[in-house]
Formats: C-alpha cells, sequence, structure tokens
C-alpha cells in the first residue's frame, strides 16, 4: 500500500483497529497499556458460528517493522504476528496468525477447522488491503 511504513504500523498494531479489518472480529477494546509490549485488550470474534472471548497481550512491538499480539482463552491461543517493509514507496505487510487449541478441540481442528482457518486469513489478508486503501482510517 502507498502509505508510510509508520503509518500502516501504527494502524494495524492498535488493536482496537481490528474492529474495522479482522473480518471475524466482533469488538475489541483496549484494557491496559500504551499500546506496547504487555498492552492488553479484550475481543469478542465470531468464528465457525460461535463467539468466542479472548484477552490479548502484545507481544512483539518494534516500531515500525514488527507487531505481535497473543490471545488467549480455555480452549485456544491465537498469535497474530505482521512484518512491515518498504519496498520503493510502498509498504509490503506480512501478516500470519497460529492457532493453538486445547482440550477435544486440539484433536478436531485440523479435521473440521483447517479450511474455514485458511478461508478467515485470506478475507483478512483482503479487509487490510480494503480497510488501508479506503483512506477513513486513522493512518
Amino acid at each position: 500500500m502507498s502509505r508510510s511504513t509508520e503509518d500502516v504500523f501504527d494502524y494495524l498494531s492498535d488493536f482496537e483497529n481490528t474492529n474495522e479489518w479482522d473480518p471475524g472480529t466482533v469488538e475489541t477494546r483496549r484494557t491496559s497499556g500504551d499500546g506496547g509490549i504487555g498492552t492488553t485488550y479484550s475481543n469478542r470474534s465470531s468464528f465457525a458460528g460461535r463467539e468466542v472471548e479472548l484477552t490479548y497481550t502484545t507481544i512483539g512491538y518494534d516500531r515500525p517493522t514488527f507487531f505481535s499480539a497473543r490471545g488467549t482463552n480455555a480452549q485456544s491461543t491465537a498469535t497474530d504476528s505482521m512484518t512491515f517493509t518498504r519496498d520503493g514507496d510502498r509498504t509490503q505487510i506480512h501478516y500470519r496468525a497460529d492457532f493453538q487449541f486445547r482440550g477435544i478441540v486440539k484433536y478436531l481442528a485440523p479435521l473440521v477447522l483447517r479450511r474455514k482457518l485458511d478461508a478467515l486469513a485470506d478475507e483478512t489478508i483482503e479487509h487490510i488491503r480494503a480497510s488501508l486503501e479506503r483512506g477513513d482510517t486513522a493512518a
């Protein structure tokens, strides 16, 4: 995208903005911190017909090149990581979401959820792009 790496980083690393770019997010709000390492967010997401709540904590923050947050609840851990690089006048984003499941879901996820998670990843990339290209964001 044709925005400065700093602007793109600032927008995407403020996890409250997942309300705008993450298609699964119902609501995210900051519960503590200044946005850097250790900042926590309460997240409610919808996935596979269910609403789930996760508490996210910023675990990686190196402005403007790297951001990572880990969300946990009793059944799962989700780790979102983003790397930002400059390519001429454009910012490239490498986004990765990793999921670990506990309990019985740990055994069912590879069989039942893999396709849905892959589709969600593709949809998330498109939502990030559209959100940044709209120009109506804070970034």
